[in-house]
């Protein structure tokens, strides 16, 4: 038995919960938008999916420290944007009465909800156990209807142990083509890993956990075929040097530009390649919850993460990754060869 089973068997139930919400306001044509300090969209998906996370985690392991993307401030301001958001939250269970015993049963008032959006407060750092929650990371591409993911991490002592990323947006067919399309039957994954157990998928149900399935980075053996993933918002990644990087890579086939860490699941189960995220600007830092769920998942699947420099990435600083920049994710036996090439990119500018 995993020496973390009861931490991943709650994250997968918490993220699946958290998932079903988001999809209910997804398909929904007012996701309640509004924006925070840095001009970024939050919806009543995001809040919504925080608040069941957080409850099952404080259920669980009250002891344990969050660190979360959102807080409840702008909701104490709008109490009928609150009790919007607390009807979904109350509405969202799973069809597993064992499973919802598990994460503590339905949040019980609004006010139950907003102290569960505030618990994510904690300022990280490399002690002790603290969980990276991102409840809709690519909110941009959920208000557009394109991928996003539910993502939630475990770090202890600065370290990655489990992570847990549910894609409702990408197909459950781990060997279906690499795409950003949305449309059509058989959509919805949950990816999980434990640090040295390897990586799995299973389709994002409803009811009792699927039977999970091991996934693995595809071998590369001829770099030029390669399929890249990148964000969408220019705002996030370098699309012009990118395409730099794969020209001297030989890459000739066009990159798969789609949000969130469903990059990460998707290069992690061989749909695609490499996923790069290049510094944009040198003042930038990367948060925790963007990024330690699908760097320990890829990590268990064969692949190596490091940011632009070779570094591996240190959530051990805070609330971001303060001594990163940029994110490089390849399969190992390749990774050195894509990493110099963004590295003599980058260093040409």
């Amino acid at each position: 038995m995993s020496a973390y089973t009861h931490e991943l068997h709650t994250a997968l139930l918490a993220v699946r919960r958290a998932s079903l919400l988001t999809q209910h306001v997804f398909h929904t044509h007012a996701k309640g938008t509004l924006s925070k300090s840095d001009h970024s969209p939050v919806t009543i998906g995001d809040f919504g999916a925080q608040a069941l996370i957080i409850s099952a985690l404080r259920h669980n392991f009250p002891s344990d420290e969050i660190v979360g993307e959102e807080e409840a401030s702008s909701l104490r301001e709008n109490p009928s944007l609150a009790e919007q958001i607390f009807a979904l939250v109350k509405e969202s269970q799973l069809n597993d009465a064992e499973a919802e015993e598990q994460l503590g049963g339905p949040v019980k008032s609004v006010e139950d909800m907003l102290e569960a959006i505030d618990a994510g407060k904690s300022a990280g750092g490399d002690k002790g156990r603290i969980w990276a929650l991102d409840p809709v990371d690519g909110t941009k591409g959920f208000l557009r209807g394109g991928q996003y993911a539910v993502c939630l991490a475990l770090i202890v002592n600065g370290d990655v142990k489990v992570g847990v990323l549910g894609c409702p947006n990408l197909p459950v067919d781990d060997a279906a083509p690499l795409s950003a399309d949305v449309g059509g039957e058989g959509r919805g994954v949950l990816f999980a890993a434990v640090q040295g157990e390897g990586a799995t998928s299973r389709p994002l149900t409803k009811g009792a956990l699927a039977p999970e399935k091991k996934i693995a980075m595809k071998a590369v053996e001829d770099i030029t075929r390669a399929t890249f993933c990148e964000s969408v918002e220019a705002a996030h990644s370098s699309h012009g040097d990118q395409a730099e990087i794969a020209k001297r890579l030989g890459i000739t086939k066009e990159s798969v530009r789609m949000d969130s860490q469903a990059k990460y699941g998707s290069i992690a189960r061989g749909a695609g390649d490499l996923y790069l995220r290049l510094p944009v600007r040198k003042d930038y830092e990367e948060k925790i919850w963007d990024h330690a769920a699908g760097d320990l998942i890829v990590r268990e699947a064969g692949g190596e993460v490091t940011d632009a420099e070779g570094k591996r990435l240190d959530f051990r600083v805070g609330r971001t990754l303060k001594r990163n920049k940029g994110v490089v994710a390849a399969p190992k036996a390749v990774h050195g060869t894509v990493l110099k090439v963004v590295k003599e990119v980058l260093g040409d500018k």
